[in-house]
């Protein structure tokens, strides 16, 4: 009988252990060079061999914001006003390999470029990007080379 009244603390006593702490916080992703929020300096378009600065263009801003797995980007007139209003956005995941990296634009004022992906190379020269790619959509025959340079906001 007594060893009977031993057990019974004894099992109330591992039955109240610690409860298991669960882990609920986002296990951090260490970030990357590219993880950020850039400023677009200048664009260069190359076709069959022409060069065409694109960027910068006077009264107008661009940023791309990358963070550990999207990207967006936003391009507006800063005056305001005037009668039709320039603003360019766009945004998708995105792939990044050593020095490729893949955007998949899922999203884009212009309808027309969603749902393709791009190719680019990419360098960094301290807090400068430079992506350097190929953007091709046979439906829209747009096929050419893009140069972007950015320069890094958050440092």
């Amino acid at each position: 009988m007594k060893l009977k009244f031993l057990l019974i603390p004894v099992v109330l006593l591992a039955a109240c252990k610690a409860p298991v702490k669960e882990e609920t916080a986002v296990k951090e992703v260490p970030s990357a060079p590219i993880q950020g929020t850039w400023k677009m300096l200048s664009a260069v378009t190359v076709t069959k061999g022409d060069s065409v600065y694109t960027y910068p263009v006077k009264g107008q801003e661009m940023i791309k914001i990358i963070n550990n797995s999207h990207f967006a980007f936003f391009k507006h007139d800063i005056k305001g006003g005037g009668s039709k209003p320039i603003y360019d956005t766009g945004a998708g995941t995105y792939k990044l390999d050593g020095d490729n990296y893949t955007e998949n634009l899922q999203y884009c004022n212009y309808r027309e470029w969603e749902d393709h992906s791009f190719n680019f190379k990419i360098t960094f020269k301290g807090d400068t990007l430079i992506q350097r790619g190929i953007e091709k959509i046979d439906s829209l025959k747009i096929d050419h080379e893009i140069v972007e340079t950015y320069i890094k906001l958050n440092k």
